[in-house]
């Protein structure tokens, strides 16, 4: 795999990591409020140790680990690499503390680009674009979990003045008709895609007609103010016991104050944008609101095939699709192995990409995927008409 200038590349896919970290409190770098969100500094430490893992012990015959607990502290889900911080234990990591991370961060960094600088050999470079990709990846991750940390601060501190990442709209309210027919599905290019865009495949799909704009923030409210979460009839049956065993009564950030719906942003608490594109909804939510518009979520598929006439790249969009392997896909050996067909269960697909994906890391075979209960991303609705 041909990575261009890879030294240049790693050091300034490794630098935005830390640019996001930029207008963060010394005290922002530990919390974790759920299981699902990781502590920046973690975040910081993983990335590190991901290109140390899977690149230097591999390829520098006398590297020295930076420290010999990292790897423990610092792995994910790499059952092949070993034992690991349990996942809802990373913010109950007051050590190392965040200046060892940093140091860390700039060993591993000395070391590699030395290593680039020298070897381009293809096995490294596959490798080194896989971390690279993986560590842009946790860019969005870092984003969202920074949002999530300080929304869960009663004081809704601000990250950033002026970042208010959701305030976009939509550019067109058309529909657009796709012919039924036999399609390509999957990854075809000469470039970088994960394994589980392979392998390329045939599906047919019936004649449909997408919408080429997101939900907005009115028309969901309108969603609210018809008790859209107080009607069972709309909801998937998982989804009406999720919303009600949490109290779910608004998107995630939507906060009602003095009457008037509000929304956190990394920018701070805003009024609510009625034209602004919905964000942080769940695909239980997708699903309700689709169910009470008497349309439908696209399945990943459709979105596929229309993704070439649609507008999109600003918030993840709900599918109607679970998460499978297509036809042909194939694990690959050793701890890459486990990047994502493990995955393959219980799980939804989004497409496309969000406002806090890292430019140059979204393509319109990109298949992302949560449980149906998570809100935290940049995700939004686009319907089908039926």
């Amino acid at each position: 795999m041909n990575v261009k200038q890879p030294q240049s590349r790693y050091l300034s896919t490794r630098q935005r990591t830390v640019d996001i970290c930029s207008p963060l409190e010394l005290e922002d770098y530990v919390p974790q409020p759920v299981v699902f969100v990781s502590p920046p500094k973690w975040h910081l430490g993983h990335t590190t140790w991901f290109f140390e893992t899977f690149i230097l012990t591999q390829f520098v015959s006398d590297y020295q680990l930076f420290h010999p607990d990292y790897g423990f502290v610092f792995n994910s889900y790499y059952n092949t690499v070993g034992e690991r911080v349990v996942r809802e234990n990373r913010g109950n990591l007051s050590r190392p503390v965040l200046s060892e991370v940093m140091a860390y961060r700039a060993h591993v960094d000395e070391h590699l680009s030395k290593l680039l600088s020298t070897n381009n050999e293809p096995q490294i470079l596959s490798l080194l674009e896989i971390g690279l990709n993986h560590e842009e990846q946790h860019q969005e991750l870092l984003i969202t979990d920074l949002k999530y940390i300080l929304g869960s601060n009663p004081l809704l501190p601000i990250y950033k003045a002026g970042h208010n990442l959701s305030a976009d709209q939509n550019k067109s309210d058309e529909s657009i008709a796709i012919d039924s027919g036999m399609y390509e599905i999957g990854h075809t290019e000469d470039s970088f895609c994960f394994d589980n865009e392979l392998s390329p495949h045939q599906v047919y799909v019936d004649s449909f007609e997408i919408q080429n704009r997101l939900v907005t923030n009115s028309e969901f409210l309108e969603f609210i103010q018809d008790d859209g979460y107080k009607r069972h009839e709309l909801w998937l049956d998982e989804g009406w016991a999720w919303v009600n065993q949490n109290n779910i009564n608004s998107p995630l950030y939507w906060h009602k104050i003095d009457g008037q719906w509000h929304r956190f942003t990394l920018a701070g608490l805003v009024a609510l944008e009625p034209n602004n594109i919905l964000a942080h909804v769940s695909h239980y939510e997708a699903a309700a609101f689709a169910e009470w518009k008497s349309a439908r979520l696209p399945t990943e598929f459709e979105w596929e095939i229309a993704s070439d006439k649609i507008d999109w790249g600003t918030r993840w969009e709900h599918t109607g699709s679970a998460y499978l392997a297509y036809p042909g896909f194939k694990k690959p050996k050793g701890a890459v192995g486990e990047y994502n067909g493990k995955f393959m269960m219980n799980q939804m697909v989004l497409r496309g990409a969000s406002v806090a994906t890292p430019p140059g890391h979204s393509r319109k075979t990109y298949r992302n995927f949560f449980h149906p209960n998570l809100q935290w991303q940049f995700s939004g609705i686009r319907l089908i008409n039926t």
